[in-house]
């Protein structure tokens, strides 16, 4: 299992949530651009999401709107997801399976029972697709050589 290493905690225990939340959220939706996942976000809309990373400790709160999310640090929360900051990692860097990180109750869901199923469910089907987002983010590359490595004909 890969450590992830402690200084990582330093900034989320230093750092106000609300800064946090802001900048995740623009990173989380510059990542999503051209994902399938993306496309499922919109069913959420108006929930309030809330990441809770519990030996940090830090709360992230997100309101998915029109399929992007965005920073919600007062709202109150629809489902929140709790776990140490290197379980968190190892879901988003796929090294360890979903239902695993919930079935042993190292990542744990709670509130609104639909909401967090289908939170859930986008987080076991999560697959990054590197040529969509390429072209989600820079348009359709047809021309040039980064186009060609792509597999587009010029």
């Amino acid at each position: 299992m890969l450590a992830l290493p402690n200084p990582l905690l330093l900034p989320l225990r230093v750092v106000p949530d609300p800064i946090h939340t802001a900048v995740v959220s623009r990173v989380l939706n510059r990542l999503l651009a051209g994902q399938s996942i993306a496309a499922r976000l919109p069913e959420l809309d108006g929930r309030v999401i809330a990441i809770d990373i519990t030996d940090a400790p830090c709360r992230l709160r997100f309101r998915i709107t029109e399929g992007q999310l965005a920073a919600a640090p007062n709202a109150a929360q629809d489902v929140s997801i709790r776990g140490r900051l290197q379980d968190f990692w190892l879901l988003a860097t796929r090294r360890e399976d979903p239902d695993t990180l919930f079935f042993e109750r190292r990542l744990c869901i709670e509130g609104d029972t639909e909401t967090g199923l289908y939170m859930k469910n986008l987080l076991d089907s999560m697959e990054f697709d590197f040529k969509a987002h390429v072209e989600a983010t820079l348009g359709a590359l047809r021309d040039g050589p980064l186009g060609r490595l792509l597999g587009h004909q010029a």
